[in-house]
């Protein structure tokens, strides 16, 4: 029996017909791991950790499962080892939708399409990214930017979702003006995929990373030379280098909290790390029982 934990991240945009009945079954999948998941009616998306032969099998039962027969096969897990356990415990959330990023009514959009040749692969990215007319443009919050971004980047200041739409809202027509390519980033890639329709619809050219930073990581061995700090990755470990290892770095050292959106998250942060601490007492002590462990698997409304 090995120690080590490995870290399995993914998502998978394609029609789910009934997302409660996945969010169930999921569990049976996923015994002997942590993690947090989102069903939707779009897709699932997620990340678990354990021991590599439970992430094993729950991969492999998630590619078979009849809900992903038909892209099963595409689904793209990305590993990486773990000193800290990065979840608390197994949580399932059934959700309208993957990401929430409150995009303006413009009238109905493309569906998002996270294989379309828009996306690049990590060394047509750096390619692009060299060119003197790309806008890189970073689509995640302030704080996250802060703590490590692409050399060059745009740091839209996001601090709630509308922040991202007025960013672009103002500079599109420049941008477009000028034929400036748009390579957009984010941690993964789901973001950019559902947010690449929109741009387009304002008539911009929107390139974009394909699997995310974690994948230019995990495939350009220099990735340093071109990224300045670490990723956060929302989890235990906080952030990432560029060799997928933890850094050092704090939640104190991420969040200000001069601004209320990431004042709550820090207390939130302060909060899941007494709770760990408090957690691992408990396991010091045989008797003593944990509420951190366990499964839970929650729905939110359409409203």
């Amino acid at each position: 029996m090995t120690n080590q934990i490995l870290h399995s991240s993914f998502y998978r945009l394609t029609p789910i017909a009934d997302p409660r009945a996945l969010a169930n079954q999921i569990p049976f999948w996923a015994q002997d791991l942590l993690g947090s998941l989102v069903v939707a009616s779009q897709g699932v998306s997620g990340a678990v950790a354990g021991t590599p032969a439970a992430v094993a099998h729950f991969e492999r039962a998630l590619r078979q499962s009849d809900w992903l027969a038909d892209v099963g096969h595409r689904i793209r897990f990305r590993h990486s080892a773990c000193r800290t356990m990065p979840f608390g415990r197994m949580r399932v959330s059934v959700k309208p939708s993957l990401v929430t990023l409150g995009l303006p009514s413009t009238g109905p959009l493309p569906g998002p399409d996270q294989d379309d040749e828009t996306h690049l692969d990590p060394h047509l990215w750096r390619e692009l990214m060299a060119r003197d007319d790309c806008v890189v443009l970073d689509n995640r919050n302030h704080f996250e930017y802060r703590v490590g971004h692409f050399k060059g980047a745009i740091d839209p200041e996001v601090h709630h979702f509308r922040d991202f739409v007025a960013f672009v809202e103002a500079r599109a027509p420049v941008w477009r003006a000028q034929a400036r390519p748009v390579a957009m980033y984010c941690t993964g890639g789901i973001r950019c995929d559902v947010t690449a329709p929109w741009l387009r619809s304002l008539g911009l050219d929107v390139r974009q990373l394909e699997g995310g930073i974690l994948n230019y990581f995990e495939t350009i061995p220099t990735a340093e030379e071109d990224w300045e700090g670490n990723c956060f990755v929302f989890d235990n470990r906080i952030a990432l280098n560029t060799r997928l290892e933890e850094s050092s770095i704090s939640a104190e050292a991420v969040y200000d909290p001069t601004f209320p959106d990431e004042r709550w998250r820090l207390d939130r942060a302060q909060k899941l790390d007494r709770s760990v601490q408090l957690d691992r007492s408990v396991q010091l002590d045989p008797a003593g029982d944990s509420e951190e462990g366990g499964h839970s698997i929650s729905a939110e409304s359409e409203s």
